[in-house]
């Protein structure tokens, strides 16, 4: 017998399952995260979830909003269910399960709610997971694309902005009209420099509307960069059965994830901020490094099995992970390629904070899939795998392991595996991905050209020579024996 998530539910929950330990009615709101998916629930909901129970920060409470139409359906969901979330921890040593009550509310799904509750002033941090291709960068110039067709279209619309952007501009313009103090805007996307592209995407949707705006929100409003990290697959049927068949909880939209968790943050919140250093938040005055690190070893770590995993026909990111080639090719490039280019960080061992990452991948009980490791690349690329290859030029450096990962991702954008199985491109840039493959694996390695989110790399002789080193292997050879010939040097 399962019991059905809502506030009733809470003095009668299972006895494997936690509830929170604080009277949510002691709670008021203090935050607006957009984007309320799986990740955010399993890492900053979670944090505050931690720090409420100390009996802290109650009035830093979480209100939920979102401005696309998977956000009303997550919207409804947890409305069903008073705003809880089951969270599921994949310890392969043991399973646990908390309820997760650190939401309090969630806005109506439109940007007219959305801005009127922006205005109320006791809304003092707006956190933002809307994704990495979310904040319109341009590939070639790294700034805000303020030309890109649905920025343009928002810029031209009359009466309320509808993209995040446009609303949080709006937002801030009115508070600054009725003397209300700017929130601080706080990304928890992985991006390298998360606060600082969020800037530049505010104050460069403001630009093109009133320079004196953008002005104002550039020397007023902080951005505080910050690096999150937390394993967390997407909820399907698996998910929803492990909640209800193991922790009897019946939960239209659980979370499961890894039992680890990281949160690196600037100190830069001028209208205060929860004390979740007192829950293990790291706040430090440059977090680039950190930043740095996670981008380039674990989510560059993430792309490398991704590919070569999904062309081997492996599902999940375990399996591809028990793939002795898979494996030594993470492993060679990381080392030989990939951490070098990261700087040294007091008291931190890349060593051992790869061997953490490679534990974390090979976890059999998160179940995270190759697929989800393999979406959106065209977003994901530019930023966890071509700066890396761009450092390393710049040192004269070789890059044969890393222009090997472009090589299977090219591969891989053909829709078929090495045994001829579909695959499916899930990216926005699907259709200039598959026209890129048939070029290079089709047509003449002589001639075939880079897509624009190369930026400057399409024209760079050294990686191109590499990468069309490594395509021609897989075409000739295959994937494992072009794998196997690199991990040996050849």
């Amino acid at each position: 017998m399962t019991v059905k998530l809502n506030k009733s539910a809470l003095n009668n929950l299972p006895e494997n399952v936690e509830g929170p330990g604080y009277d949510r009615g002691s709670l008021s709101p203090g935050i607006v995260h957009i984007g309320v998916g799986n990740f955010h629930r399993a890492h900053q909901a979670i944090y505050l979830n931690r720090l409420f129970e100390t009996g802290e920060g109650l009035d830093w409470a979480i209100v939920g909003a979102g401005l696309k139409p998977y956000d009303k359906a997550m919207r409804e969901r947890l409305e069903n269910q008073d705003w809880l979330t089951t969270v599921v921890e994949l310890d392969p040593e043991g399973l646990s399960a908390r309820v997760c009550g650190s939401m309090i509310d969630f806005v109506d799904v439109g940007p007219a709610a959305l801005i009127e509750r922006l205005c109320q002033p006791d809304i003092r941090i707006v956190s933002l997971t809307i994704t990495e291709g979310g904040y319109f960068v341009d590939p070639n110039t790294g700034g805000f694309n303020a030309d890109h067709p649905e920025i343009k279209a928002d810029i031209a619309r009359q009466g309320t902005r509808e993209t995040v952007f446009g609303v949080l501009v709006e937002a801030l313009t009115k508070r600054n009209e009725a003397g209300i103090a700017p929130f601080t805007v706080m990304s928890c996307d992985n991006l390298p420099e998360n606060g600082h592209v969020a800037k530049q995407a505010v104050v460069g949707y403001a630009r093109a509307l009133d320079p004196a705006t953008a002005d104002w929100i550039a020397d007023n409003v902080a951005f505080p960069n910050g690096m999150v990290d937390c394993i967390t697959p997407a909820t399907g049927d698996r998910e929803r059965n492990l909640v209800s068949e193991t922790f009897g909880i019946e939960d239209a939209a659980p979370v499961a994830c890894e039992p680890f968790r990281q949160w690196v943050l600037e100190d830069t919140f001028p209208l205060g901020r929860p004390a979740l250093e007192k829950v293990g938040v790291e706040f430090v005055s440059d977090v680039a490094p950190y930043e740095l690190m996670k981008l380039r070893i674990l989510n560059g770590g993430h792309a490398t099995i991704a590919y070569p995993g999904a062309l081997l026909g492996h599902y999940y990111a375990h399996e591809a992970m028990a793939d002795p080639l898979i494996r030594a090719y993470l492993e060679k490039l990381e080392n030989s390629e990939i951490i070098p280019t990261v700087p040294e960080i007091p008291g931190v061992s890349f060593a051992d904070y790869l061997t953490t990452v490679m534990e974390r991948f090979s976890n059999e009980a998160v179940g995270d899939t190759i697929a989800r490791l393999c979406l959106d690349g065209s977003n994901r690329q530019p930023k966890f795998i071509l700066p890396t290859i761009q450092a390393r030029l710049d040192k004269g450096q070789p890059v044969s392991g890393l222009a090997l990962e472009t090589a299977l991702w090219c591969r891989f954008c053909l829709e078929r595996d090495e045994d001829g199985e579909d695959i499916r491109i899930d990216d926005d840039n699907a259709d200039l991905l598959r026209d890129w493959a048939k070029d290079v694996y089709s047509g003449s390695l002589d001639k075939f050209e880079m897509p624009d989110l190369f930026g400057s790399l399409a024209s760079n002789a050294d990686y191109l020579t590499a990468f069309r080193a490594a395509a021609e292997s897989i075409s000739d050879k295959g994937v494992a024996e072009t794998l196997k010939a690199y991990i040996d040097g050849a």
